[in-house]
């Protein structure tokens, strides 16, 4: 998602420090011309996404990484209290995307949340599709503390700032739950 904001970005700079420059009569610029022109089209039919859709889309992310992992953990996890933790991280994060969905939806214009993983999500979820036992334990902790502290930060952010009502009141709720969450998964660790 950042990668796509900041090409957009990157081609709408180039696209617009090419309209100063004048043309060098000498030299062919059709093809260069061209190709600003294309860019800047692209740029243009490229919405902005709005913060209330990026926040939805971020903890819909979120939910679905946590549901993800935690089901690897039903055939890889070694101990019973990994698998325990993950039984109830399906549920917890299986009840926040149906909470979300519902704020989402009281946004005006309505918000639909995007659950499709970040790169960096995809890349941890495939590491741990490659542990078992003690090692999957470990891996998966320190997973579920890493990626709950992040939903904690972008929660706590958007409960103080953010710009659609819906969303804050989810966000401010979900506080002192994922609150919660951290310190179990730092529980895992012991």
């Amino acid at each position: 998602m950042k990668r796509s904001i900041l090409m957009t970005v990157s081609v709408a700079a180039l696209a617009l420090a090419s309209c100063g420059k004048k043309a060098d009569p000498i030299v062919d610029n059709s093809s260069t011309n061209t190709a600003n022109a294309a860019n800047a089209v692209a740029a243009q039919s490229v919405p902005a996404i709005s913060p209330g859709q990026a926040f939805a889309n971020a903890a819909a992310a979120s939910d679905n990484f946590e549901i993800e992992t935690s089901k690897l953990a039903a055939g890889s996890a070694a101990s019973a209290a990994t698998k325990a933790f993950a039984q109830s991280m399906i549920k917890a994060h299986t009840d926040s995307t149906a909470k979300l969905k519902a704020a989402a939806g009281g946004a005006v214009p309505a918000i639909t949340p995007d659950p499709t993983l970040t790169p960096e999500q995809v890349q941890t979820l495939e590491a741990l599709k490659g542990k078992e036992g003690a090692a999957f334990d470990a891996a998966y902790a320190d997973a579920q503390i890493s990626a709950h502290q992040m939903t904690l930060d972008t929660l706590k952010a958007y409960a103080a700032s953010g710009d659609v009502a819906s969303l804050k009141s989810f966000a401010s709720a979900l506080v002192p739950i994922v609150t919660a969450h951290v310190n179990m998964a730092k529980g895992l660790k012991r």
